[in-house]
């Protein structure tokens, strides 16, 4: 299998280092759903105290002077994914608080492991728990989802890729998850590659038109095209498309297509109605990549829960 390598557990659960995540956007996340959850989307003030004051449930029945460990522990067997946010989440209101990591994301992870540890003051901790929850559950997920795929296609030199069908405002963090999951990242938005889709070819006139086009406009950015039919890739080809993305095609017409490129420096990408029963057959075809939309917008949550413990 695809085993990812093993991880040192961090020194500090809240490192971004190696995760490709900006600190400003992860801190920004990290608000709005704060907010989302304590104050209903006004601002949050910075006094711990005053903000867990907003889980009334809390307020009422914890002590405010009372600290405790909390373990965010997985429900389910999976691959993390976000644990540093989700530790940023805890720090947030109670900066304070003392973390232990259990695992690294990219960790393969069993039913009953510790992910992380957290020691602070119990209103904080039970403040930030479904927030945390939510953002390394929803990452975790993809990252297990993830991981499945590539276990698929191990050995086969094809790569598993996303898209751009992501959750609104959390591209950044679910496209990580893809990586921690042992996939890779087709592009980030509009900007970092031009794909001619039919209704650009529409617009453009052809295909050729259309690859002339961007070329103009950015000649220094990859240009991929979509194509459906064998006829198709000739005209991309010629048209002197960089990346062919190759939507709906049987098998045999994959073969046929990869036999068709041979050694041009042409990337080649299957997608549409790929599931794991057959993600190994495509891959044997010879494509490079494999991109699945499901994996960012179908992926079901990895089950985690926050765990109060005395002491």
């Amino acid at each position: 299998m695809n085993e990812p390598a093993t991880r040192a557990l961090p020194a500090d659960p809240t490192d971004l280092t190696g995760t490709g995540l900006s600190a400003a956007w992860v801190d920004e996340l990290v608000e709005r759903t704060l907010t989302e959850d304590l104050t209903g989307g006004a601002p949050l003030p910075r006094e711990p105290d005053i903000a867990v004051s907003y889980d009334v449930t809390s307020a009422a029945t914890v002590p405010g002077a009372q600290f405790g460990t909390a373990d965010l522990v997985a429900r389910a067997d999976g691959v993390v994914a976000g644990l540093p946010v989700a530790a940023r989440v805890f720090t947030r209101l109670a900066p304070g608080a003392a973390l232990t990591a259990g695992a690294a994301d990219g960790d393969r992870v069993r039913r009953g492991d510790v992910l992380l540890t957290v020691r602070g003051p119990v209103r904080a901790l039970l403040a930030a728990e479904r927030s945390a929850l939510n953002i390394a559950s929803r990452a975790s997920g993809i990252a297990t989802h993830t991981r499945a795929w590539a276990d698929a296609v191990a050995g086969t030199g094809a790569v598993v890729l996303d898209t751009r069908k992501t959750t609104p405002g959390l591209r950044p963090l679910e496209k990580y998850a893809v990586r921690c999951g042992g996939g890779s990242n087709k592009r980030m938005g509009l900007y970092d590659v031009a794909m001619v889709k039919d209704n650009h070819v529409a617009a453009a006139g052809s295909v050729a038109a259309a690859v002339a086009l961007v070329r103009e406009r950015a000649p220094r950015i990859t240009v991929q095209v979509e194509c459906d039919t064998v006829a198709q890739v000739t005209e991309a080809v010629d048209a002197g498309a960089d990346f062919l993305l190759l939507d709906n095609m049987t098998t045999d017409q994959l073969r046929e297509v990869v036999a068709l490129v041979g050694d041009l420096d042409v990337e080649l990408e299957a997608t549409g109605g790929l599931t794991l029963a057959v993600a190994r057959e495509v891959a044997d075809t010879g494509v490079d990549y494999l991109s699945v939309g499901a994996l960012t917008h179908s992926s079901p949550i990895l089950d985690l829960a926050l765990d109060l413990r005395e002491g």
